[in-house]
């Protein structure tokens, strides 16, 4: 599977696409708002949503029956025990089960090479996964850093990221930079194995990231190409792409 831009007709079914939850503390609820399931449905493929049960028989089970997995965002942040820090003293709060979820997806779709795309929460679980680290608190840790955490509205476009030249997301509208939105306050500090930076913000945040192993296709955005979907060609490329791959996987 290539993660170059692939042309011509992939439809030979539509695939299963396996999304993270969120957890709701308070309420002990699983959650997730609309726009991701409506994106892949958009791009072609069939959302299944994942209930935060980390257990490898469960995980296991189910992912033999995916075609892709999409990491979502969330309302927590990675428990930076899993990449050897101490907690930064700004650190959100943390959810073993989404922690714990998303690695056992992972080490499944790895086992079976089966398609991934992180947004935001995802994007760092991917890096984590790989071995990175995070930066907890970019207005803490980050010299010179800009405004990640936009608030509402949260489709504006609020600040601009720079592709690497001839990269998947520069290939994918035919442009070197876009504008995104943006609603984090950690983010990639040291780079997991094998995973290569294709967009960065002004300050340098890294705000993507590829999986340079053959075989699989891995891909991690920063921002939320979920919410307005419909209206930015970026974000309904992403999803195309990502829902082709796992169509071909299938």
């Amino acid at each position: 599977m290539s993660s170059s831009v692939p042309s011509g007709n992939y439809a030979r079914k539509q695939p299963l696409i396996g999304i993270s939850l969120r957890h709701e503390f308070k309420t002990e609820n699983f959650y997730l708002k609309r726009f991701y399931s409506e994106a892949i449905f958009g791009a072609g493929g069939i959302p299944v949503y994942v209930p935060l049960i980390p257990k490898p028989e469960y995980i296991n089970t189910l992912a033999a029956k995916l075609d892709g997995v999409l990491l979502s965002g969330s309302n927590s942040d990675i428990d930076p025990f899993r990449y050897g820090q101490a907690p930064h003293v700004k650190l959100g709060p943390v959810s073993p089960l989404r922690d714990e979820l998303d690695r056992l997806l992972l080490v499944a779709a790895e086992n079976r090479r089966m398609p991934v795309l992180g947004i935001c929460f995802g994007l760092q679980s991917i890096n984590v996964y790989r071995g990175g680290t995070l930066f907890q608190d970019l207005e803490s840790q980050v010299e010179g850093v800009i405004k990640h955490e936009q608030g509402e509205y949260y489709d504006r476009p609020s600040h601009k990221v720079d592709f690497k030249e001839g990269s998947l997301l520069a290939q994918l509208v035919g442009a070197n930079a876009w504008r995104v939105n943006s609603s984090h306050h950690e983010a990639v500090d040291q780079l997991g194995r094998d995973l290569m930076p294709i967009a960065w913000a002004s300050d340098n945040v890294v705000e993507a990231v590829i999986s340079t192993r053959p075989g699989q296709f891995v891909l991690g955005v920063q921002w939320h190409p979920e919410v307005g979907w419909d209206r930015d060609r970026l974000s309904q490329a992403i999803f195309s792409h990502f829902v082709q791959q796992a169509a071909e996987f299938s």
